[in-house]
């Protein structure tokens, strides 16, 4: 009977890892063919010769895309976009989780606020009412339009919630008695213990604001105010404008596949930076923050 257990468990121990093998080949083959494509020649792109190594090595596209100005211009507003939105995001969220992960005894409004914020969740006012409103606070063309419309994310609200209800009363009870005040709890006993949810939350909202590429469309009207994904979203050639002999020898080194690999693999480098730092804490933050007790 052992012996049969133990020779069951080795064949469920090899598909799980056949199962995943083939899920993680699934994700990285296409990344790593983007970059070979990426720095493949035009005609070797053009004839679908390029798999899993570059053929023809060239930087033509890397060199179109990086002797930009506006490309760096657009690089740093995405990054004081993360920073700023991120700092944001992480004041409104703590703040928020906080006093609703209490019981309805020490905050007895709290099922009308828990409601207010499923509700905010499931139904929203739409595109028009949100450009309205951001148009009359006069935040068309700042920064501010693009940090302050998704300041309080309410899914990560209800992810810290619920990891808040996961620490132990006895901590919160223990630091009353001995005069400590409400924020001083939140301070000194409930962040130190939530780093994974912290983390967690932290790498959505990073991972949102780098992305995001529709809010730079919607409240810029000037290409020199946006944002990095929506500078590349908006790196389309149209030969029919182009004039200069110089310009259409350019593009004729440079195939569209090629170009539009450069771009995605240029704007998944920061993240793919960010995520092993942040990859021990992620699981464990969306488990724990997940379960209810």
């Amino acid at each position: 009977m052992v012996k049969k257990t133990t020779i069951g468990s080795r064949i469920a121990r090899a598909l799980i890892w056949i199962v995943v093998t083939l899920m993680t080949l699934s994700c990285l083959l296409p990344l790593i063919n983007m970059i070979a494509i990426s720095f493949s020649g035009t005609n070797a792109v053009a004839s679908n010769q390029v798999g899993l190594l570059p053929v023809d090595f060239t930087v033509s596209t890397y060199q179109k895309l990086l002797n930009d100005g506006q490309f760096w211009t657009s690089f740093w507003i995405s990054v004081k976009r993360v920073v700023l939105g991120t700092l944001i995001n992480m004041f409104f969220v703590i703040s928020m989780a906080y006093p609703l992960s209490k019981s309805k005894l020490r905050f007895p409004a709290r099922e009308i606020y828990i409601k207010i914020v499923i509700f905010a969740m499931l139904f929203s006012g739409g595109i028009i009412p949100l450009f309205m409103v951001v148009s009359k606070l006069h935040m068309v063309n700042t920064i501010w339009a693009l940090v302050l419309p998704g300041a309080v994310p309410v899914f990560n609200v209800i992810l810290m919630i619920n990891f808040f209800k996961g620490v132990p009363a006895s901590l919160d009870e223990a630091a009353s008695i001995d005069g400590a005040s409400p924020l001083t709890i939140l301070l000194k006993i409930y962040l130190p213990v939530s780093l994974p949810a912290l983390a967690t939350v932290a790498l959505f909202s990073i991972v949102y604001h780098w992305n995001d590429y529709f809010s730079g469309l919607l409240y810029m009207n000037k290409a020199s105010l946006y944002p990095l994904q929506t500078y590349i979203q908006q790196l389309t050639v149209d030969i029919t404008q182009i004039t200069d002999s110089e310009q259409l020898k350019q593009l004729a080194t440079m195939n569209n596949r090629s170009f539009n690999a450069t771009k995605i693999v240029v704007s998944t480098i920061p993240l793919l930076l960010i995520y092993p730092f942040l990859q021990k804490y992620f699981v464990s933050g969306i488990v724990i923050g997940a379960v209810k007790e």
